[in-house]
Formats: C-alpha cells, sequence, structure tokens
C-alpha cells in the first residue's frame, strides 16, 4: 500500500506518525525535530558564545600588510634621499663663492629647512606604515579604522605634493583601504580574540 509523498500534508497519514499520548501533530508544521535556521548555515562561535571570525588573515589583508611594509620602505629610502638633498644645500650654502649671494643664502635658509622637515615628515609616515602593518596580525576595528585613515591620507599626499614619485603610494594608499575595508578585512579586525593568560 502506498501513502504517497511523505512531506506533503495534504497526504494521508503516515504509519507511526502518531505522537506520544496519541495525537497527531499540528496541521502544517514539520514532523521530526525541527531544524535550525531554517536553511540558512549558522555561523560558528568560540568560546564565550561570541561569532568565530577567520582563523587565518585573509589574502587581501596580507596583500594590505605588505603595501604597509613597501610604503615603510619607500617612505625610508624618501627619507634618506631628502637628508641627502638637505645635506648638499647646507654644503652648498657654506661655499665661500656663494657667501655674498643674499638670494642664495635666503634661498638655501629656506629649502635646507623644508628639506630637514620633510626628511622627520618622511621618516614618520615610515615608522607608522611598517608599526601598522606589524600589527595587522593581532589588531582590532581601531586598527582597521586607523589602516584606512592612513591610506586615505596617503592617497591624497601622494597626488598633491608628491605627483610623479607620489602616484606609487597613491595606488598602494588606495589598495590598502580597499583591502582594509571590504567584508574580509572586516571579519578579520572584528574577531573574536582570546584572552590572553599572564
Amino acid at each position: 500500500m502506498s501513502f504517497g509523498d511523505p512531506n506533503n500534508p495534504y497526504g494521508q497519514p503516515q504509519p507511526g506518525g502518531q505522537q506520544p499520548g496519541g495525537q497527531q501533530p499540528g496541521y502544517g508544521y514539520p514532523q521530526g525535530a525541527p531544524q535550525q535556521g531554517y536553511g540558512y548555515p549558522q555561523a560558528p562561535y568560540g568560546q564565550g558564545g561570541f561569532p568565530a571570525g577567520p582563523t587565518e588573515m585573509p589574502g587581501g589583508v596580507k596583500a594590505a600588510r605588505v603595501m604597509l611594509f613597501v610604503m615603510g620602505g619607500l617612505s625610508i629610502i624618501g627619507a634618506i634621499l631628502f637628508a641627502i638633498s638637505a645635506a648638499a644645500v647646507g654644503a652648498a650654502k657654506n661655499d665661500a663663492s656663494l657667501q655674498e649671494d643674499v638670494q642664495f643664502q635666503q634661498l638655501a635658509d629656506y629649502s635646507g629647512g623644508v628639506l630637514w622637515g620633510i626628511t622627520v615628515f618622511a621618516l614618520v609616515w615610515a615608522v607608522l606604515a611598517i608599526v601598522l602593518g606589524a600589527k595587522f596580525g593581532k589588531g582590532g576595528s581601531g586598527l582597521r579604522v586607523t589602516a584606512i585613515v592612513f591610506g586615505v591620507l596617503t592617497a591624497i599626499l601622494g597626488i598633491y605634493p608628491f605627483i610623479v614619485v607620489g602616484l606609487v603610494y597613491t595606488v598602494l594608499a588606495i589598495l590598502v583601504v580597499v583591502f582594509a575595508a571590504n567584508s574580509d578585512g572586516s571579519a578579520w579586525f572584528n574577531r573574536h580574540k582570546q584572552p590572553q593568560q599572564y
């Protein structure tokens, strides 16, 4: 004897369809154990009931980290070049043949100070980029926001003062922003981290 489709609520009752106590299951309700999530995959949960994030750094986040290290290295090279330029301007200022040229001396004072200022700025920027990249492994959402702001500022500075050399910085900075701001970056930086034992 055929009982038809077992999932059809309008079909004939199935053998053994009675629940304990002789009652039939309610009309329209699924029979058997309830399914959790109704077809949606459940997020894995870590300790303490918090959603567990990725356990390995996503490829885009790794790329952003490498780009921060590259920007830091390029900034160190730039700082060295600016320091050499500032030293050359200082040496030219002390040249005996140019001591009496008032216009050159004023220009040398101004440009030497600007070059030393850019040298210090490039070193600070290099340290910031390297520290941000180094903290990507353990950082949280605050580090993600800092990396995005750093990328935006670097892209803007790469466009305006240093147009030719800054093009590389602008491209790298935009990629850092994109990789840190996308869903993989969000999942990585917002993941639940295990408390450290001291």
